[in-house]
């Protein structure tokens, strides 16, 4: 079975992916299910696919074998309860797992997906990203361009960000069990837009940091694979860390994420030059707490 295809080369300027040579390899559980997937055969008409009757007059049940959007495997409500129980249980014995905590998001997000879309359909920010389809990815930024950008910008603390923390936004994985080729979009944009959330909280790549965000993401998206991260993750924290977070950070997290807009109703790449203070205030994000992450 061939692994995905391998990230665009790096743009001019010598930005490298530093997770470029991980990514090339599919993980074991996913190799696994997709052997599963196909000697199993297509799943159940109206099951595997949450397909309509196709408009080009096609049978309903040729309709649900098909392959909605490229890398999409179709796949039954027990084929998806596996796949969520067994990339949970990864993701919890190792929280950098990010293909995992992929699978766990697409195969449990049923119910929160189709929620975010509608919230972005009746935004006029939010419709206008869902029409054009944004990517957030190397070969889509002029990461020369950013790194111009006055201190203090979204686009220059994005790639702040970025630098500090060594990480790419060529290192979300595309969704492949989302039974919908919109909300298979929905969850893309979140996985590409989550690094931006670290820049507006303010938040480290570390473990605290990354449950802080998920806090949260979670009031947010109400997408179980974020709640779970944000009950477990702080498991391997430290009792000085513990507490931190649980009197200072998750209040905070918890306030601006129910008075915070809708983070994927901003299309950021409209946004590089805005002030990053400018951007927090019109979301309705709190000022961080002053403690050390």
């Amino acid at each position: 079975m061939p692994g995905p295809p391998a990230p665009p080369p790096a743009p001019s300027g010598g930005w490298k992916d530093p997770d470029a040579g991980r990514m090339r390899m599919l993980p074991l559980l996913l190799r696994r299910a997709r052997v599963v997937l196909l000697r199993a055969g297509p799943a159940s008409p109206g099951k595997a696919c949450l397909c309509h009757r196709a408009r080009d007059g096609r049978s309903e049940e040729e309709e649900g074998l098909c392959q909605l959007y490229p890398g999409h495997i179709p796949s039954s409500p027990l084929q998806k309860a596996l796949l969520a129980a067994g990339s949970a249980l990864m993701a919890l014995y190792d929280p950098y797992r990010h293909d995992m905590v992929a699978v766990l998001g697409e195969t449990t997000g049923c119910l929160a997906l189709p929620n975010l879309r509608d919230k972005m359909k009746n935004h006029p920010e939010g419709y206008r990203i869902l029409q054009e389809r944004p990517r957030i990815r190397l070969s889509t930024l002029d990461m020369d361009r950013l790194q111009g950008l006055p201190e203090g910008s979204l686009g220059r603390e994005y790639v702040r960000f970025l630098e500090d923390n060594k990480v790419s936004p060529n290192t979300r994985m595309p969704p492949k069990f989302v039974d919908d080729e919109e909300l298979a979009y929905v969850i893309q944009r979140y996985r590409e837009v989550h690094d931006l959330m670290h820049t507006l909280l303010g938040m480290p790549t570390n473990m605290l940091g990354e449950v802080v965000v998920k806090w949260f993401e979670a009031i947010q998206t109400g997408l179980p694979m974020c709640v779970l991260g944000a009950a477990f993750g702080p498991i391997r924290l430290s009792a000085q860390k513990l507490q931190v977070l649980a009197t200072e950070l998750v209040p905070w997290a918890i306030r601006s994420g129910r008075n915070s807009s809708c983070f994927l109703n901003i299309y950021y790449e409209q946004r590089w030059e805005q002030p990053l203070q400018s951007l927090r205030e019109e979301m309705g994000i709190f000022p961080p707490p002053a403690v050390r992450v």
